[in-house]
């Protein structure tokens, strides 16, 4: 299969690597001519992915149509910022009609729509869309390490049959359909990793991490139903697995936030260290937006949205999170 890969930050060079060492053709695309002729003539992703060879099966180009041409699948991996603008290019390009994955984690700011809407309300007549999410560490899969992840489309047919066709050894494709709670789950765990990062970095331990891991599961699984998915996602790879991964893993970004801003570091400073995008940051008053809209209870949201704004300081954010009126769960 021919496969397009828009974005060239790690977790799309990863991507690209998986796919092409499976023998899918696959070409890559930045707008940034520099960084595609760079990547082209180095084999390798310095800035985002260093020390992994692009096979010879990988092409990278800085031309939207050039990139599309010949192609059966695109996967937009793009930060969701930049999501809107590089589907709207697809479009122009004359290739609004191939089927499309968007690997991106988040709410679009503003429209707060979920990756796979923000597609749809650009290619209303387009029947293939979906969301690939789930348990996953860029670094890990171009090492080819094993993983398990989610495909998801309302369309059960198409996603059925793709996850057939790109399921392999190393990455193991699971078909859904609720392409909201595998939305859903994969953008509100980067706002828990943040808060779990925040407590580690604090010293509270094991326990106290345990804690807001369970109750972030709480509070994702509360706005996922509130917004239309099934609860069981919540339990599976794009819901419990993804929040278990981000929030414990060392090489988790947003993790890295939470760490950082404990050690009484700016946001601003934070996110230059990590050079990384960490889609928890701008995701936390989207959710915060969304759990006003549906009147949920979100706390540990609540809490890191006052953080950002600079209204609560980090041990402000456990404290508080501790003297809540007691419930039951």
């Amino acid at each position: 299969m021919k496969i397009t890969v828009l974005g060239t930050g790690s977790w799309g060079t990863a991507l690209g690597i998986h796919f092409a060492l499976h023998n899918h053709q696959v070409a890559m695309w930045t707008h940034n001519d520099a960084h595609a002729q760079t990547m082209q003539e180095s084999r390798q992703n310095e800035r985002y992915l260093p020390d992994f060879r692009l096979p010879e099966n990988l092409t990278v180009h800085a031309d939207m149509a050039t990139t599309l041409q010949d192609s059966e699948l695109i996967l937009v991996v793009t930060p969701v910022v930049g999501l809107r603008s590089s589907v709207e290019q697809v479009k122009q390009a004359g290739f609004g009609h191939l089927p499309i994955l968007t690997a991106c984690k988040g709410f679009e700011l503003d429209s707060g729509l979920l990756t796979f809407q923000v597609v749809k309300e650009l290619l209303p007549e387009n029947d293939k869309i979906g969301v690939l999410s789930g348990p996953s560490f860029a670094q890990e899969l171009a090492k080819q390490l094993p993983c398990a992840v989610c495909l998801a489309s309302e369309n059960e047919a198409w996603i059925t049959q793709l996850t057939r066709e790109l399921n392999t050894n190393v990455m193991r494709l699971y078909a859904n359909t609720d392409a909201i709670g595998v939305s859903v789950g994969g953008a509100v765990k980067n706002v828990m990793a943040i808060a779990t990062g925040l407590s580690d970095g604090l010293g509270y331990g094991l326990n106290a991490r345990a804690a807001l891991v369970t109750r972030g599961l709480a509070e994702i699984s509360r706005l996922a139903v509130a917004m239309g998915a099934d609860y069981k996602t919540m339990m599976g790879l794009a819901g419990m697995g993804d929040l278990i991964l981000t929030c414990t893993g060392a090489l988790s970004r947003n993790r890295k936030v939470g760490l950082g801003l404990a050690e009484g570091k700016s946001l601003h400073q934070v996110l230059k260290e990590i050079g990384h995008v960490a889609e928890g940051v701008p995701t936390i008053e989207e959710v915060h937006n969304a759990a006003a809209k549906y009147q949920i209870d979100m706390p540990v949201t609540d809490m890191l949205y006052q953080l950002v704004r600079n209204e609560l300081n980090a041990h402000d954010v456990m404290d508080r999170l501790m003297q809540r009126e007691p419930k039951s769960e």
